[in-house]
Order: structure tokens, then sequence, then C-alpha cells
């Protein structure tokens, strides 16, 4: 089995994911991608699974509530009853921030 990918596959990734990689980043990634590959392909070795468990964890005889057709909730109302707002937008708590560090 090959131990790396070739150059053109290591450069059909990068523009796949649309980042420019060097000489020295191709030839990391040409057998960093295969190991990661080989990795993946290893899924394929698992056995007493079916596809069926694979497509869905639920059973396919799922039952949905009906649709009711309910007063809607004036803006004037949700804004006054939220915890905090301004103006006529609801203040919530950041979840997520730009600027993650790892």
């Amino acid at each position: 089995m090959n131990d790396k990918l070739s150059r053109e596959e290591v450069l059909h990734v990068a523009e796949l994911a649309k980042i420019k990689v060097t000489e020295e980043e191709i030839e990391k990634f040409q057998v960093e991608l295969k190991k990661i590959l080989n990795d993946v392909e290893k899924i394929n070795d698992v056995k007493g699974y079916d596809d069926d468990i694979l497509i869905a964890p639920w059973s396919r005889k799922t039952t949905l509530r009906e649709d009711k057709e309910e007063e809607m909730l004036q803006p004037k109302v949700v804004i006054e009853t939220a915890p905090r707002h301004s103006g006529n937008y609801i203040e919530v708590p950041v979840v997520i921030s730009e600027g993650v560090s790892a």
C-alpha cells in the first residue's frame, strides 16, 4: 500500500479547502492526509452494523404531532416580558465570540 498521496491529490484537497500550500506543506500533507484516509478506511472493517443503523439511529415509525394554529404573540408584549431588552431588541448572552482562542 502506498504511504503517501500524490502531489496532485494534495493540491486537489487544498483547492477544495480553498487554502494555499507551500512545497514543504505539500510534502508533509502527502503523508499526513494518507494516514488520515487510512484511519477512515478502517470504518469499513467494523462488523455488526448494517446500513439501516448508519442511516438513522431512530425508528422510522416516528409520529409527529399535528400543527395547531394559535394566536400570535404581540412583539411589544414579548419585548416587555424579556428579562433584558434594549429598544426593539431582546438582549441575549454571547454564545459564540468571533475571537475564539485555542
